[in-house]
């Protein structure tokens, strides 16, 4: 996608943008609306496996070069600043590949789009108002709790790690995930876009609540 062909507010002004840290609740939000609210779902993770089939060597060289190296290594044989220098979405990356899926999506209601990956510099020019996005951020300790459990399934470790040393994955995994945290604060800060601090006191139905005043999301799901 060239500068040329990249939207502009206007073409993404039904898009509201839930980022943030890894653990801080952003699925469980994203969920809680799409079932009160006539919504559309776009799910990072999930889209991510269609990334990988457009990724190219010239186009995505640190994603590229993270599909050829194994889960040992992305997990446990590099620092966390090596793990977090060679993510591809600190890059712009995989942005682009955001776009051009939300682009192929109707527009006849809200698009919920519930990406990790995304960085406020990203998102800044495609908004019409500040409060389209937010980017939430967990306490390291609510992560720590929240990453514990999820990965508290060996099958599940196994998948995102495989054969290595899974307590130290998670040990590196985390502090990541701090680095990336900083990085989306300092992008948001300057940019003046919303963050929320998420530390496990919050009740859902609150957050979601405030989130949905702030996404003026008004139209009730049917039935």
């Amino acid at each position: 996608m060239t500068n040329l062909d990249r939207p502009g507010p206007v073409d993404l002004a039904h898009v509201r943008w839930i980022a943030g840290g890894t653990g801080a609740g952003k699925s469980t939000l994203t969920r809680a609306l799409a079932d009160r609210y006539d919504v559309l779902v776009y799910d990072g993770d999930l889209a991510e496996r269609g990334y990988v089939e457009r990724c190219t060597p010239e186009g995505q060289p640190y994603f590229w070069a993270l599909l050829q190296t194994s889960r040992e290594h992305r997990a446990t044989e590099r620092t966390p600043e090596e793990i977090f220098q060679a993510m591809p979405s600190l890059h712009g990356e995989t942005f682009g590949f955001v776009i051009e899926d939300l682009l192929a999506l109707p527009t006849d209601r809200p698009v919920l789009v519930d990406d990790f990956r995304t960085l406020p510099a990203e998102v800044a020019p495609l908004l019409t108002r500040p409060e389209q996005a937010a980017f939430l951020l967990p306490t390291p300790e609510f992560r720590h709790q929240a990453l514990s459990t999820r990965f508290a399934d060996p099958a599940r470790a196994r998948a995102n790690w495989g054969d290595s040393d899974h307590a130290k994955a998670l040990s590196r995994r985390l502090a990541r995930d701090e680095l990336w945290d900083e990085e989306v604060r300092r992008q948001a800060l300057e940019l003046d876009l919303p963050i929320l601090e998420v530390d496990g006191s919050q009740d859902i139905t609150r957050l979601a609540d405030d989130l949905a005043a702030r996404f003026l999301l008004d139209v009730k799901r049917p039935g």
